[in-house]
């Protein structure tokens, strides 16, 4: 008989159900925003509700704020790698391309912050596994922007190549954060909240010069769409990742990459009637399998069926 799972394991499938939700339709709000509002307005937006619902649980469980003003500078570099660039990036891009293509496109963070993170960590030299992982995903990208059919068209190939430098930025960020900031002892929501509440305060004071352009009037979609992306995208989920992390290992935890560009591409077709091509889910389909090999999963499945094999032939 299986053991009824406890309630913490519960909690945290819940959690790991939201997340693949929260970032896989991301690129849905994106989308939704850009009918009223421009790329940065969007960022704006995600951005100041992102820091109110961080700071809401911040005040709520009484977290305290890291006081070192190093720690404050070193945040403020991964404010502008993790989300003021790459958001820009990713808002700007969906002006051409589709939301779940770009969903697609963010599935390749796993990879490319391995490379990132190969180049400024002495412990994270490649091995087998992750070239074989990267070269997987290498072939995934080419294959996703599929160049035998021309890459000037209609802007789409600049518009991919910037979702591509939206998941270096994460890369980049990633093996920052690592670097500087990490074993401080400071809590997970602390630093989501400062890493998002100092992206505010960037876009907000930036806000004359980048997001000024005049909006004509804004939708109930387009205003709830904006809220659910700061407060849940941009905010609670880097609070479920964490936890999930915690709980499961950072290898389990990454599991939800597979699933973001699932949610995201179905919600682009089903909600916004977007178009899918047969090289788009094949080229996901090899960023995964890059992911997985680079954690080691594909060993284990070729493990687990040489067992099954041995246990065929009676060998215990």
């Amino acid at each position: 008989m299986v053991e009824a799972p406890s309630r913490a394991q519960s909690k945290v499938v819940a959690q790991f159900v939201l997340l693949a939700m929260a970032w896989g339709s991301s690129f849905l709000f994106i989308k939704i925003g850009l009918r009223d509002l421009s790329p940065t307005q969007v960022v704006l937006a995600r951005m100041v509700f992102g820091a109110l619902a961080l700071g809401a649980l911040v005040a709520i469980t009484r977290r305290p704020l890291p006081r070192d003003p190093r720690v404050w500078g070193h945040l403020t570099v991964v404010t502008v790698l993790l989300c003021v660039v790459p958001f820009t990036l990713f808002a700007w891009a969906e002006q051409k391309i589709s939301s779940g293509l770009a969903s697609i496109f963010n599935a390749t963070t796993p990879l490319v912050a391995m490379v990132f993170a190969a180049a400024m960590l002495p412990t994270e030299r490649f091995n087998r596994p992750r070239t074989l992982g990267v070269g997987l995903g290498f072939a995934g990208v080419v294959t996703i922007i599929g160049p035998w059919s021309g890459l000037g068209e209609h802007n789409d190939f600049l518009s991919q190549l910037a979702c591509l430098g939206a998941t270096a930025c994460y890369g980049l960020a990633f093996a920052y954060l690592r670097r500087f900031v990490a074993g401080r002892g400071l809590p997970a929501p602390t630093l989501a909240f400062v890493q998002v509440l100092i992206g505010a305060v960037i876009m907000i004071v930036a806000t004359p010069w980048v997001a000024s352009e005049p909006v004509d009037g804004l939708s109930v979609t387009v205003v709830l769409s904006m809220v659910v992306l700061g407060a849940f995208g941009t905010g609670m989920a880097y609070v479920w990742n964490n936890n999930i992390v915690s709980a499961w290992g950072a290898v389990n935890g990454a599991a939800v990459t597979y699933l973001s560009p699932v949610v995201g591409v179905i919600l682009g077709i089903v909600l916004l009637g977007e178009p899918l091509s047969w090289n788009q889910p094949v080229g996901a389909a090899l960023v995964i399998l890059g992911i997985m090999a680079a954690h080691g999963r594909l060993n284990g499945i070729f493990q687990r069926r040489g067992g099954v094999s041995a246990e065929q032939e009676g060998v215990r």
